[in-house]
């Protein structure tokens, strides 16, 4: 399943049933949290309007960043990569299900957010929940994208949407069933040897024992 969790670009129109939806939240509610405080919180948005708006603000965050990696890219299957993505953005409106997954910020201990970088650890608690998600999705035959551009935005997100203080949004991920006559079905990744090090960083690189 994690092999094939690919990220899903083009949709069919059907509608997904609402007990779909919540089988997939109820199988990625056992994703872990620091603490089990469960801080993630999600809305479920169907109306065609609320779409229509989200799609638009997307629209918003992705176009100048669409220049940006365009001009960065290098090569050809990277143009191609991209230009699937800006297919994608340009069809938010039209997928389904619009799942908007927000965390609740007293739950989240940052425990690196006195360094100099930027924190990596923020979302640590979210993230396995989004992951849950995505494998969830898998399981029911649906395909599923997250991305965070919306995060960029979040202060229209919090008016259209209602969200509180003290919660912030953590993913934006469309979801419907796939189109399977452009279901990408093998994905590519970097072999662990050039990923994964013996005892030290940048080290051996670890493979399969002899």
């Amino acid at each position: 399943m994690m092999r094939t969790a690919s990220t899903t670009r083009y949709f069919r129109p059907d509608p997904v049933p609402d007990d779909v939806i919540y089988r997939v939240l109820d199988n990625a509610r056992f994703a872990p949290s620091g603490g089990n405080r469960q801080g993630w919180r999600v809305v479920v948005v169907k109306d065609a309007e609320t779409r229509k708006k989200l799609a638009g603000m997307y629209m918003e965050v992705w176009e100048p960043y669409e220049e940006q990696i365009r001009a960065a890219a290098t090569t050809q299957q990277r143009q191609r990569a991209i230009d699937r993505t800006s297919e994608f953005a340009r069809s938010v409106d039209q997928i389904p299900v619009h799942l908007l997954v927000c965390a609740d910020l007293s739950t989240l201990l940052v425990t690196d957010a006195e360094l100099s970088r930027q924190s990596i650890v923020g979302g640590a608690s979210v993230y396995t929940f989004v992951q849950n998600i995505i494998l969830a999705c898998r399981n029911e035959g649906l395909g599923i994208a997250l991305t965070t551009l919306l995060c960029r935005i979040e202060d229209q997100v919090e008016e259209l949407l209602g969200m509180p203080d003290g919660v912030g949004l953590a993913a934006f991920m469309p979801l419907g069933y796939p189109d399977p006559e452009r279901l990408v079905t093998k994905t590519s990744r970097r072999p662990v040897e050039e990923f994964a090090f013996r005892e030290s960083f940048g080290g051996q690189p670890l493979g399969v024992s002899s």
